[in-house]
């Protein structure tokens, strides 16, 4: 049986630490990330995920998540025995002063 996989990002939460901004950025006033807003969902297949940093998604974001979804459209558990639930995966990029916290899910078809 072929199944055809897809991955849904959900983005949870935005995070903004003004005193770490304050202290270390050359913009000290950057503020939360403006890409990204709480509740924004991305559905990505196989073909959608070479072209995702074509302006759909931050890169930087991307390098950090992109193996769990490359993961969940082959089919794979993304987390298994970590999350309450083998399908879902809670991560987040790497801006340490403004980060974002993405739930990754396999979706079927």
């Amino acid at each position: 049986m072929n199944m055809s996989y897809k991955c849904k990002v959900t983005v949870i939460r935005k995070e903004c630490y003004e005193d770490l901004q304050e202290k270390y950025l050359a913009n000290p006033k950057s503020g939360p990330c403006h890409f990204f807003k709480e509740g924004q969902e991305f559905i990505i297949d196989s073909k959608a995920y070479n072209t995702m940093c074509q302006g759909q998604f931050c890169g930087e974001a991307w390098d950090a998540i992109h193996r769990y979804i490359y993961v969940a459209i082959q089919g794979g558990s993304i987390m298994e025995g970590w999350t309450n639930d083998k399908k879902m995966m809670i991560a987040c990029c790497n801006d340490g002063t403004r980060p974002v916290i993405f739930k990754i899910e396999r979706l079927e078809e």
